[in-house]
């Protein structure tokens, strides 16, 4: 008999313990823009599928059809296209709840082409987190491929929405999601609730595949610092009535203190609760000695390798198996079976202790009662388990401008600028373009291309500024070429501006109109020019036998001019040659009279010469 109900005292006991505990709607704004009798910020809680765009926004146009208004149907089937035109506004549909589950009216939406779902409640209440269906009606095959936001508003404001669509009016709507995430400072502290039972069905599938995905992205963020990541594990305690009880040994350690479902919901076949709970005991003990060496993000290698290496449809989900991963990534096993301690003692477990105490929401943050959980910055998030969509909740938790660089990679892309390019500015011609996709949304700011920068609003003017500029599209400058001759407006020496050519006139960005000097009369203009305009220049010639002066624009004779020159050579030559002649006389002349004055004075000390008196003795006096 306590066979056929072990099962449901299990969930007796882990439905007490939630209605105990708190559970937290998250929700992010719902503002209308118009009409006017709707502007107003409303509240609407984010479904727990799909994917909410965190630290972004959308704008959309509601539709509310006349027929499938509860979504539970194909929107192709009926002949209804919610997609938005070129050019045209999102479509955000609105359906009423009921008749079938959340995440079909979602998946019926998307399929229509709609960007996202509003789902207006059918009472009046609090806000509700439309959730997905239970593991024997959940479907994986849409149910992981649901990609826009969905949101539950209220029944009254629903019916206001409802109210003027039927009177024509057009109701536009910015679903905000810039606060659904605390984002304080420069790092970002979160906690993922999971599970190491890999035989839960399609959750325990997706939870494993996100894990394997997401593991080199967390460990990015962790090594250098960006986050602060923690992995949890829910237990919860056998009721005292039944501590002795077959299924609470089977589910239960520590006496009861610690529990996990069945994996098989069969006590008589497979592995059981309790080895599920020593297997989350091993990855938590894990976690806590690579953070004590440093290495913390060692666990996503240690859980990726366990899932893969140790399956339970293998038969391989043990102890022996998790030593082997454990030894190959470097960690000491004996301190993990310290951690682990006693598992059939009475008494308490420090570490699981701590998880189950950790269950207990503080704060904002609700309790946590559902796997897998992902808890950002003390915030529950609420979507699809899926990197790119996980990725960008963490990203919004960072302050804005201190985000690292994979917060800005192409996983991260919101594809606005496909569309009209995002209303930013672009070069057509080079296709460089202002817009650029970011995980808050799209952003239009001039930007850098092969080192050189271009300054502008970003949406209607972007210039290229600084050294090599005019290797870029010509610097955003006029250009032109013709019979063989190239001017452009771009001057290399200048960081930015255009400026047209000499012999051109324009703004130098959009045109530059050759200048007819000899129209306007700038140059040839002396009585024996002729003058003759080219694309960018002239040509000046002289009348008969004359020669063009251009630095004086002016006409010379070209014979007077060479006989005049020639002449002049003449003159220079000849008045050189009788220089020279000139100081060659003189200069032998001087040598010749010092060297006789100087024989004479040393003939003079061996003999008397006629006039003796009249040579000074230079040994005597030194001087003539």
């Amino acid at each position: 008999m306590m066979d056929k109900f072990g099962p449901l005292i299990f969930v007796w006991f882990v439905l007490c313990g939630s209605c105990l505990g708190r559970f937290v709607v998250e929700k992010n704004n719902l503002k209308v823009t118009s009409p006017n009798s709707l502007k107003d910020v409303y509240e609407c809680a984010i479904g727990n599928f799909g994917v909410p765009q965190y630290g972004g926004t959308l704008v959309g146009s509601v539709f509310y059809p006349k027929s499938n208004q509860k979504a539970c149907k194909s929107f192709e089937d009926a002949g209804i296209s919610l997609k938005s035109k070129p050019g045209g506004i999102p479509i955000f549909l609105l359906a009423d709840r009921g008749d079938c589950y959340f995440t079909l009216k979602a998946w019926n939406a998307q399929n229509g082409g709609a960007a996202a779902i509003l789902v207006a409640d059918d009472r009046v209440e609090p806000l509700i987190t439309m959730d997905t269906p239970e593991e024997e009606d959940a479907r994986a095959d849409y149910l992981q491929n649901i990609s826009i936001p969905s949101a539950l508003i209220s029944k009254d404001l629903g019916d206001k929405i409802k109210k003027e669509l039927s009177n024509g009016q057009m109701v536009s709507i910015n679903l905000d999601w810039k606060e659904a995430l605390p984002h304080p400072d420069d790092r970002v502290e979160y906690e993922f609730w999971t599970n190491s039972n890999d035989e839960c069905g399609p959750k325990c599938e997706s939870q494993l595949d996100f894990v394997r995905n997401f593991k080199g992205a967390a460990q990015i963020l962790e090594q250098k610092g960006y986050t602060q990541f923690t992995p949890r594990y829910i237990t919860w305690y056998c009721p005292e009535a039944f501590i002795l009880s077959k299924q609470c040994k089977s589910q239960c350690i520590n006496h009861g203190r610690y529990c996990a479902p069945d994996p098989e919901q069969d006590f008589s076949r497979g592995y059981d609760g309790k080895d599920v709970v020593v297997q989350n005991l091993r990855q938590a003990c894990f976690y806590k000695v690579a953070k004590e060496n440093g290495k913390p993000w060692q666990w996503w290698d240690y859980v990726t390798d366990f899932s893969i290496r140790c399956p339970m449809k293998e038969k391989k989900y043990t102890k022996e198996c998790a030593d082997q991963v454990i030894q190959s990534l470097g960690v000491d096993v004996k301190k993990i079976d310290e951690c682990i301690g006693d598992t059939e003692a009475d008494v308490d477990n420090p570490i699981l202790k701590a998880e189950q105490e950790a269950q207990i929401g503080k704060g904002a943050r609700g309790d946590v009662t559902i796997l897998p959980t992902l808890v950002v910055n003390n915030r529950q998030y609420r979507g699809k388990l899926d990197k790119g969509a996980v990725l960008k909740a963490i990203c919004s938790g960072f302050e804005e401008t201190t985000e690292p660089a994979i917060c800005l990679t192409r996983d991260m892309e919101t594809n606005e600028c496909l569309e009209n390019n995002g209303g930013c500015w672009q070069d057509k011609a080079t296709n460089i373009t202002a817009c650029r996709d970011t995980f808050r949304g799209r952003v239009c700011e001039c930007p850098v291309v092969q080192g050189v920068k271009f300054v502008g609003d970003g949406y209607t003017h972007c210039e290229a500024s600084g050294a090599l500029r005019c290797e870029i599209n010509n610097g955003g400058c006029w250009k032109g070429t013709k019979g063989g001759r190239t001017y452009s407006a771009c001057i290399d020496e200048h960081t930015k501006g255009c400026k047209c050519p000499p012999g051109f006139r324009g703004d130098g960005v959009n045109s530059c109109e050759d200048i007819d000097e000899c129209k306007e009369k700038v140059a040839c203009q002396c009585p024996e020019c002729r003058c003759k305009n080219t694309w960018g220049s002239y040509e000046c010639s002289c009348t008969g036998n004359l020669l063009y002066m251009h630095e004086h624009d002016t006409c010379i004779s070209k014979v007077g001019d060479t006989e005049y020159s020639l002449g002049f050579v003449w003159v220079v030559i000849l008045g050189l040659a009788v220089a020279g002649v000139a100081g060659y006389a003189l200069y032998k002349y001087r040598i010749r009279r010092y060297m006789d004055s100087e024989i004479r004075a040393i003939m003079a000390q061996y003999m008397p010469l006629d006039n003796q008196g009249e040579v000074p003795n230079h040994t005597a006096h030194g001087n003539v």
